[in-house]
């Protein structure tokens, strides 16, 4: 009999977890029952229908390979989670390796964050989120679509459309501390927040969190929307796009950088559509703002690291890229640290201030339709693309170090010595940027 058992039991031993995770039926009157029931690889299926009393995930712990999943049943009729007063409407607390597809989170115009890491969680980290729709939380420019207060790593922030939020998506903490680490944040939409469409909090140190990555992570930003055009505060309360700031100054983090490209920004009424420090590559994004200016690099919390700057194309009524040169102690902290602009496509008034720079091409906006094919149409209508080929002369060999560097904003490998976000090659697909999300060409986008 013994020996019966422990055959059975290790014949269970080597059975995978998928083929013992169970899959639930939900629906606004028992998910939350539900919720409490879930084990690694199961899977919440949600059915159509409005759920009001939101989607804690406290406690809720899948594994490596075996996440626990949260989704619709039927991604065309998602489930509709409505805000409430005093609770945000998915609340995250020491809570990890959870995927949730294809939700819309209506705010109801509450002062509620949709999405949140608690700030009284010890940690969230593994955490997927993807094809959200998140609309009406816009309360005040410090309600946000989706924010950690938390140590957070290894978030995957995929596919979500955020309309009108104070901000779209906020990282870290205000203070510094509650670190985010290694997130991967691309093919999302975010327009007409009130404050920033995304912003990334400077570290002050790596918090030492079991778990925590502590040695060099990249954050990579990539083939996202972002867009401006209406609803931005006024000053003071005027905010970039998108601002990124510094890793930790020493210690764990210090050499962790931004892998920024691909990223489509449009417009800004009262500020600039892009500002950053730390440590950054900053390549193939279209910048457009008839405002005023695109890229600002320039002390925030500290200052600007190693940068490399390349591939972009900017059309600005303003600066195009401004690297803020040093001023008074800043002079020495910057000393061992170079900002290089190479072989971008700029046309503004004041196309470029920057010291290191090689092999950009430059011109005045209004001779802006000289250079590229529809460069004055909307969105939708709008082609960047070189009329011809926007040839010039840079080293590439520092920026092999990126990935997808040889690559265009449309995934065309690029021929040698051409400036700007597209090469001239002629391309298998085009995406005309638009205010809709960038879409993932199959095998084309690493």
């Amino acid at each position: 009999m013994f020996a019966t058992r422990l055959l059975l039991l290790l014949l269970l031993w080597s059975v995978p977890l998928t083929l013992l995770a169970e899959q639930y039926a939900a629906n606004p009157q028992n998910y939350r029952a539900l919720l409490k029931q879930l084990a690694p690889g199961d899977m919440l299926r949600l059915q159509p229908g409005t759920y009001r009393r939101g989607l804690p995930l406290h406690g809720v712990n899948g594994v490596s390979g075996e996440p626990i999943v949260i989704a619709a049943v039927d991604p065309t009729a998602p489930p509709v989670f409505v805000g409430r007063p005093g609770h945000n409407t998915i609340s995250i607390i020491n809570s990890s390796y959870v995927t949730i597809r294809h939700l819309v989170l209506d705010g109801a115009n509450q002062p509620v964050d949709a999405v949140k890491a608690e700030g009284h969680s010890d940690w969230a980290h593994h955490i997927t989120l993807e094809n959200l729709r998140i609309v009406n939380h816009g309360n005040y420019q410090q309600v946000v679509g989706i924010s950690t207060k938390c140590p957070a790593w290894n978030w995957v922030v995929r596919g979500n459309v955020i309309i009108g939020a104070g901000t779209g998506m906020y990282f870290g903490n205000s203070d510094g501390s509650d670190a985010f680490v290694a997130g991967l944040i691309e093919h999302n939409l975010v327009v007409d927040t009130l404050g920033y469409n995304l912003q990334v909090k400077h570290q002050l140190k790596r918090e030492d969190v079991p778990g925590m990555p502590q040695g060099d992570a990249q954050t990579i930003i990539r083939h996202n929307v972002f867009s401006k055009l209406r609803g931005g505060s006024e000053p003071p309360m005027a905010r970039p796009n998108v601002l990124v700031g510094h890793w930790p100054l020493s210690g764990p983090g210090q050499e962790d950088r931004y892998l920024i490209y691909g990223n489509f920004f449009y417009q800004n009424p009262t500020e600039a559509l892009f500002q950053g420090e730390g440590n950054i590559g900053l390549y193939n994004n279209l910048f457009v703002n008839d405002f005023g200016d695109a890229v600002h690099i320039q002390p925030h919390n500290d200052i600007p690291r190693r940068m490399d700057i390349f591939f972009n194309t900017v059309l600005s009524a303003g600066t195009g890229i401004r690297v803020l040169p040093p001023q008074g102690d800043m002079v020495e902290l910057m000393a061992p640290y170079t900002q290089r602009v190479t072989a971008n496509a700029v046309f503004a008034p004041r196309p470029i201030e920057a010291n290191a720079v090689q092999g950009n091409i430059t011109a005045r906006l209004s001779t802006v339709g000289d250079y590229l094919r529809q460069p004055l149409n909307p969105p939708g209508r709008l082609d960047l693309r070189p009329a011809q080929a926007l040839t010039s002369t840079f080293d590439t060999q520092r920026l092999r170090r990126y990935p997808a560097w040889d690559r265009d904003f449309n995934g065309t490998p690029r021929r040698g010595g051409e400036a700007g976000a597209y090469s001239s090659a002629p391309a298998p697909a085009h995406w005309p940027p638009d205010l809709r999300r960038k879409p993932e060409p199959g095998g084309i986008f690493p």
